[in-house]
């Protein structure tokens, strides 16, 4: 299991301004990634090394919003002034996850501006409202040449802070407490404190940048 991707929810000057801060503090491209139908929601990606990218994240003015959890954790996240949404994990075969968590995966798509249109499957969003140490699990169904992360390089994502309960976590992924993924170190931070994602550790050109 392998982290995929990290969600950004938009600060109050809005998404494009802090996709291009956080792009600024990474030397990143910024990657205008287009709409989610499903979710009322858009974004930017941040492409990095190894597979991995940051999405920049924000509502529209769509009934779907406060319809789909995704779109309703992305909304409340940026009322409340912004930053890190929640984790994304990647698998080759959603079916084990599907039943050890006893639920069915849901279609995901996002069309990118050039039309074309992403495809995956998955399972757990509902975790980003009730309970966002929580990552939720996709399986792409997409061509892997077009994965968000392509074009990425350089700039690394090396280690992620999740403030919560390491057994609570683990035992959703199905994973150990010292090694829940394969590419990405993980520390477990405040566990009395709020739930969620609380920093991202990158390896950049200048150094480590936290955000």
């Amino acid at each position: 299991m392998r982290l995929d991707h990290v969600s950004y929810a938009a600060r109050p000057d809005g998404l494009d301004a802090t996709a291009r801060a956080l792009a600024g503090e990474l030397g990143v491209d910024l990657i205008d990634g287009g709409a989610h139908p499903r979710f009322g929601t858009r974004n930017r990606i941040l492409p990095l090394a190894g597979g991995h990218y940051i999405e920049v994240v924000a509502a529209l003015e769509h009934p779907s919003t406060d319809d789909i959890p995704y779109g309703q954790a992305v909304k409340a996240c940026s009322e409340q002034g912004g930053g890190w949404l929640g984790w994304v994990v990647a698998v080759d075969d959603i079916g084990p996850v599907e039943q050890r968590l006893g639920r069915p995966a849901m279609a995901g798509n996002r069309k990118r501006p050039d039309g074309f249109e992403l495809a995956w499957r998955q399972v757990g969003v509902c975790g980003l409202v009730v309970d966002p140490q929580l990552p939720f699990v996709v399986h792409w169904q997409s061509d892997p040449a077009e994965h968000p992360s392509k074009g990425g390089d350089g700039v690394e994502l090396v280690s992620i802070e999740i403030a919560g309960d390491p057994r609570r976590v683990t035992d959703w992924l199905g994973q150990t407490q010292n090694f829940p993924l394969e590419d990405v170190h993980v520390s477990w931070v405040d566990p009395d404190g709020p739930p969620g994602v609380r920093s991202v550790m990158f390896r950049t050109e200048a150094g480590l940048v936290r955000l």
